[in-house]
């Protein structure tokens, strides 16, 4: 079992050779069988546990070798816990956020938070669900399923350039239907983000330990087969570009339904 098996993570792949030379030399040292996903969630729940000043560790990344060149997604542990802290306090009146992260605890996220204030995430992750237009990036011929010791694996891989083009047609079709708003704007801060990466990058979405509940939740279907999140959510697309809000309608239902049941094992967990 993974040492955290309701997070899923979209990560971007880039070519070594678009990192500084001393950051390559440590990815190149990094050897490709090494267990990076077990290695970086275990340190994730060290640190619910331990208070670890982020900016002060040597952090890892996730390897990838494709056609004969490496491809590195560095773990961004510093940024992503200041992002995940600023946040968190945009949620909660400041009188009360005190009570939630302890002062130590916060200048231990933000000790020398202004050498990562420039500093791109190359992981997202979700517990528990995952968002819609994640699924938007990507074909149903760029999706792998295996099994490993750890159980079901699904992984959807496709290159930055197809992942822009299609957050673009999925951002055109939001707007043409709905306007702008929230769902419109997450859309575009995605795209965004994407084009902050070199053009030869890999974009990738892993289920991580949610391709176990997936398996169970869609057992009596054919478990991980019947997964078809990617076709549902450009049914649903196509489905708004032709005007048809019925066929929109049961390509998203389809798609949140299946989730639904994934984000239900947290009640019972």
């Amino acid at each position: 079992m993974r040492p955290t098996p309701y997070v899923a993570s979209l990560r971007v792949y880039e070519p070594i050779t678009a990192f500084e030379p001393v950051e390559q030399l440590r990815w190149n040292s990094i050897p490709i069988t090494t267990s990076t996903g077990e290695e970086e969630q275990a340190r994730a729940l060290l640190r619910t546990i331990t208070i670890e000043p982020p900016a002060l560790r040597p952090d890892g990344a996730h390897i990838l070798e494709f056609e004969g060149a490496r491809y590195v997604a560095p773990w961004s542990t510093a940024t992503r816990c200041w992002t995940a802290l600023d946040s968190f306090k945009d949620t909660l009146p400041t009188s009360i956020v005190r009570y939630f992260v302890p002062a130590n605890m916060e200048e231990a996220i933000l000790v020398n938070s202004e050498m990562i204030e420039d500093k791109i995430p190359h992981i997202l992750t979700e517990t528990w669900m995952i968002p819609p237009r994640w699924f938007g990036l990507f074909e149903a011929d760029e999706r792998l399923r295996a099994q490993t010791d750890d159980g079901p694996y699904v992984v959807h891989r496709t290159t930055v350039a197809n992942a822009k083009k299609r957050c673009m047609r999925m951002h055109e079709v939001v707007v043409a239907s709905f306007g702008e708003g929230p769902v419109e704007g997450e859309i575009a801060d995605l795209l965004e983000w994407l084009d902050l990466f070199h053009p030869d990058s890999l974009v990738e979405l892993d289920y991580g330990g949610l391709a176990i509940y997936m398996e169970l939740a869609l057992q009596e279907q054919g478990g991980l087969d019947a997964d078809t999140s990617v076709e549902d959510l450009h049914s649903s697309l196509r489905g708004l570009e032709m005007g048809d809000g019925a066929a929109a309608g049961r390509g998203y239902e389809a798609l949140i339904g299946r989730w639904r049941k994934i984000a239900a094992f947290e009640q019972s967990s």
